[in-house]
């Protein structure tokens, strides 16, 4: 028996690969003659950088970055050297978690930092990229991002704008004669399940900029300015399409992403099952073995399980789930590939002793043992 095992990350507890070895413990006590492949998963957010680097033995880099307030941040991202990738989360430079909430305001916060990512990887040899965009604090259109790739955004003085989206109403002019040259070399696939366009009443500024601390005013001077630097923008480069879908993605990062590099928007679970070749490896496998921490009505609305669980609905392959928890709205899974899912709790405890990384690793190899076993013995009986 060949059983892939794909699991996303038990936030806050597991990782995606310390679950699935959980899993592939599990399985080698009930059936240790099978053929166990773990793969890593995550849908292009928090924790995707952290299973495809643990997944495919890549490297971490810690570097010192300009954080979303324009302070020194301690920051960290991968390099899959063998393919000369680089795997970055923009929450980890620019994330709206790195802003004590009385200080969130997206008049101010950069993406700054995330250009200095993306610069450290091209000078270490980088040329393609894997990127998350979501939980941004920032609405400044990625102008800080592009500011630290070498590109002027410029004022009236020729100087660069300032940070935050305020910067945006002083610019003027957009140069790129002093942009890092290898930057034309590279790629970036940026994980994305946003369609907002970058302005209007679906753009950034209206739907996002609330929980990022703008308020009424804030947001219709934000959203004049990203229509005035998406005119700009177009006037430079005329790919430049600010209704186009996922433009208005993390304040904006989308827009900037897809009209200053060589960039596609995809969905996270496409990206990450893409990179590490899950189709390929479940066209032989007898048994698929997927879950999150919890599982819930939410997972069918493009969350990995399920769609690891499309995956293999399209090669007939049956579909297993373990959780952390589950809800009674989680059986709308079933209708969705996953044909049978399992909380992994073996008693009763608060949920922060549940997600002891050592416990929830043995309650999930001991969930997946008692399983493995049934399916072996009705695999033994013959049972249709």
């Amino acid at each position: 028996m060949k059983v892939i095992v794909a699991i996303d990350s038990f936030k806050g507890s597991l990782t995606s690969m310390e679950a699935g070895n959980a899993v592939k413990a599990g399985i080698a006590m009930a059936c240790p003659e099978a053929e166990v492949l773990v793969l890593p998963l995550a849908d292009g957010g928090e924790g995707t950088m952290e299973a495809l680097v643990m997944g495919m033995n890549g490297q971490k880099e810690h570097i010192t970055v300009t954080g979303p307030l324009g302070e020194p941040l301690e920051c960290e991202y991968g390099i899959l050297k063998e393919t000369k990738t680089a795997v970055l989360e923009m929450a980890s430079a620019a994330g709206l978690a790195l802003v004590p909430e009385e200080k969130r305001n997206p008049m101010y916060t950069t993406t700054f930092g995330v250009g200095e990512i993306i610069k450290d990887a091209v000078l270490k040899g980088c040329r393609h990229f894997l990127a998350g965009i979501g939980g941004s604090a920032t609405n400044d259109g990625g102008a800080g991002m592009l500011q630290a790739l070498g590109f002027g955004m410029l004022d009236r003085e020729g100087r660069q704008i300032s940070f935050g989206a305020v910067g945006l109403r002083d610019l003027v002019k957009i140069t790129d004669d002093q942009v890092l040259p290898e930057l034309k070399e590279c790629d970036f696939k940026i994980a994305c399940d946003v369609i907002n366009p970058l302005c209007g009443e679906n753009g950034c500024s209206m739907v996002f900029g609330r929980q990022k601390g703008a308020d009424d005013a804030m947001i219709g001077q934000m959203d004049q300015w990203l229509q005035h630097y998406a005119q700009l923008s177009h006037e430079k480069y005329a790919k430049a399409d600010a209704c186009k879908e996922g433009t208005g993605a993390a304040g904006g990062m989308g827009f900037a992403f897809l009209t200053y590099t060589n960039a596609v928007l995809e969905s996270g679970i496409k990206i990450v099952t893409e990179e590490t070749r899950l189709v390929e490896t479940l066209r032989d496998a007898d048994l698929v073995v997927t879950g999150e921490g919890r599982l819930d009505g939410q997972t069918i609305m493009g969350k990995a399980p399920v769609g690891v669980a499309r995956l293999a609905k399209k090669y007939g392959k049956p579909v297993i789930a373990f959780n952390g928890c589950v809800t009674p709205e989680a059986a709308a899974c079933n209708a969705h590939g996953i044909d049978a899912y399992f909380p992994i709790l073996q008693n009763i405890v608060t949920q922060k002793e549940a997600m002891e990384p050592d416990r929830a690793k043995a309650n999930m190899t001991a969930a997946v043992n008692q399983v493995f076993r049934l399916i072996k013995t009705v695999s033994r009986k013959g049972w249709d």
